[in-house]
């Protein structure tokens, strides 16, 4: 007899694989303190405490007898009964627990080896068992409270370990949302603030950083009367001093993605047919006159690349993948995609080696020397039908030495700026999208009569959503999430803009996570326009001559680094000259000028307003 008992969640019991009713909650309470307790002898005193909250009463040793015997007709022989006590047997892999302690174990020691990768797989396994909080629906105040409580605990622990490893792997900005929902729970958790804080710089969002860190303290004062402890503290001053270490380094090879399949290859050195598109979307509303702007591009005869721009949240990457599957039968020789995940210490090398690997060149034999790389690319793609799709540029040196040189190969970038130093290349440009395409893309998620039913609301959620395919995503699957709930209510939440970005977070999901990429990329390159970003946010209507001032540059560098802001799609130019930000990256820029709080001074002359937008 195979048995699989479950505690992380409601009580569940498995016989070879067929789900068994174990009974009513006194019952279950009886199979979940004895399981708890597997290949151990508990006493009836023991396990009447388990079951009663208060002073089990004098018919207890019976009723126990009873629910054993109910127990024993589908455990069979695995329940031994002891004088005055009962023993149930388990081997370990029939315990959930038992599985869930033992991944946690290993995932603590994989950590601890320096194998984040082995650890994010294992951690993930194990906190996979967890089906809600352990011992649901068992009565409660009986002696297993505390054993209740302590799993809770781990699962905690293993939460936070788990966003240890995928920090020390570089999936800071994937893990925004999950942190925040995590905190939002359980506010008073340390490790995890830290986690969030840490997250966030790592992301170039200092102020966001340390805002997280005001925010803790605020909330440890409130509900413990205490300061943060010395490690959050340390990490604070860390963040203020811009401490090196502080910073993610990337392994040796920083550009990681699954190695292509093998089993399609070519005759030729060095050659062989990777398949790694990633999966075409299922959900694809809109952008019809876009995607065949680069179908046709990428397949026409001459030499071609296409540059794919647009703000964060547009669905640009979506739109690649879309195409480049609609196309894959003109490309037999395999189709490439690098993500570069928008990292400005991406070197063209490193991008090089990452494609020379993926077409069969061992790791061992690819040159050291970025001119090698490039030509031995050329020499491998010439006259071949291969397609690349490299996504997350910030830069065009990043991609330049991938631009064809003949006919055969075709390349689509995937990038927020409009690389305008790349010769030769199609743009094609995401605009945000119209209200009709927005409100299919939300009635893929939602259902459109639900829309239909209220369109002053479903009118507004496309209006808070500002054209970003992102957002609508988000926001359509909410309402999926909740059919019962009317368009109104969602609406109502999103006008608040102090919580917006919040709201607009599901699983991996981000769009504060997506603007906080692009912004670091820019401050990266640029760090007057990331300073003037927080400024002119914290300062609507501030004109250019007094912002020169107070970030004590002149006018015309400030002027560079606007035009900088609108490249990135982070600012707008409109028809009188003035400069506006687009309605979501005005939430994400009010959260840092929140903590900037750079004083007005108001003067009249050309005016850059964030909250006209």
């Amino acid at each position: 007899m195979e048995l699989q008992i479950r505690l992380l969640g409601t009580v569940e019991l498995c016989v070879d694989g067929q789900a068994v009713t174990p009974g009513a909650a006194k019952r279950r309470a009886v199979l979940a303190g004895l399981a708890i307790e597997a290949n151990h002898t508990v006493t009836l005193p023991r396990l009447a405490q388990m079951v009663w909250s208060e002073h089990p009463p004098a018919s207890a040793v019976a009723n126990l007898r009873t629910h054993a015997a109910g127990l024993r007709r589908t455990l069979g022989d695995r329940l031994v009964a002891r004088p005055q006590a009962y023993e149930l047997r388990l081997a370990p892999h029939e315990l959930d627990v038992t599985e869930f302690q033992r991944l946690a174990g290993e995932g603590r020691a994989l950590l601890a080896s320096a194998d984040p990768a082995g650890a994010i797989e294992t951690l993930s396994t194990a906190l996979a068992w967890w089906r809600g909080p352990s011992g649901d629906g068992l009565p409660r105040g009986t002696a297993l409270d505390n054993r209740w409580a302590s799993l809770d605990e781990q699962r905690l622990q293993v939460f936070e370990e788990l966003a240890d490893a995928r920090l020390a792997a570089g999936e800071h900005g994937h893990l925004l949302s999950e942190l925040r929902g995590h905190l939002a729970a359980h506010p008073l958790r340390e490790r995890a603030w830290g986690q969030l804080m840490l997250a966030l710089y790592r992301c170039g969002d200092v102020p966001a950083a340390l805002t997280v860190y005001r925010d803790a303290r605020a909330v440890l004062d409130e509900q413990l009367g205490l300061e943060p402890g010395e490690e959050l503290a340390r990490l604070h001053r860390a963040m203020l001093d811009r401490a090196p270490e502080l910073s993610y380094v990337p392994p040796a090879t920083p550009i990681m993605t699954a190695p292509a399949p093998a089993a399609e290859t070519r005759p030729g050195v060095g050659w062989a047919v990777p398949r790694e598109l990633p999966a075409d979307p299922v959900t694809y509303v809109g952008r019809t006159r876009e995607t065949a702007d680069v179908v046709a591009n990428v397949t026409a005869g001459t030499p071609t690349a296409v540059v794919v721009t647009g703000a964060a949240g547009s669905g640009k990457t979506t739109l690649a993948v879309r195409a480049g599957h609609a196309v894959s039968a003109e490309f037999p020789d395999g189709q490439v995609f690098v993500d570069l995940g928008y990292r400005t210490s991406v070197k063209p090398g490193e991008v090089l080696a990452r494609v020379l690997r993926a077409l069969g060149v061992p790791a061992a034999d690819v040159p050291e020397n970025t001119d090698e790389r490039a030509g031995w690319f050329r020499s491998l793609v010439a006259g071949r039908r291969l397609l690349l799709v490299v996504d997350g540029v910030t830069r065009a040196a990043q991609v330049r030495p991938l631009l064809p040189a003949g006919p055969g190969p075709a390349l689509i970038v995937v990038t927020q700026r409009h690389l305008g130093s790349l010769d030769g290349v199609r743009r094609v440009a995401l605009r945000p999208v119209g209200v009709a395409q927005a409100r299919d893309l939300l009635a893929a998620f939602a259902g459109s009569e639900r829309l239909v039913a209220e369109p002053a609301a479903t009118a507004e959620l496309v209006r808070l959503c500002g054209g970003s395919v992102l957002a609508l995503r988000i926001a359509g699957a909410w309402l999926g999430r909740r059919p019962g709930t009317p368009v109104s209510t969602l609406v109502a939440e999103l006008g608040d803009g102090r919580g917006r970005l919040d709201l607009l977070a599901y699983e991996d999901l981000s769009v504060r996570a997506s603007l906080a990429t692009g912004v670091a990329a820019v401050r990266s390159d640029d760090e007057v326009a990331g300073r003037l970003l927080e400024l002119l946010a914290a300062q609507p209507g501030t004109p250019v001559e007094s912002v020169a001032t107070q970030l004590g540059v002149s006018p015309q560098r400030v002027h560079r680094a606007l035009d900088d802001l609108v490249d990135a799609h982070l600012a707008q130019r409109d028809g009188h000259g003035d400069y506006r930000l687009p309605a979501l990256v005005r939430d994400y820029a009010a959260e840092l000028a929140a903590v900037a709080q750079v004083p007005a001074r108001p003067v009249a002359n050309r005016r850059f307003d964030p909250l006209a937008a």
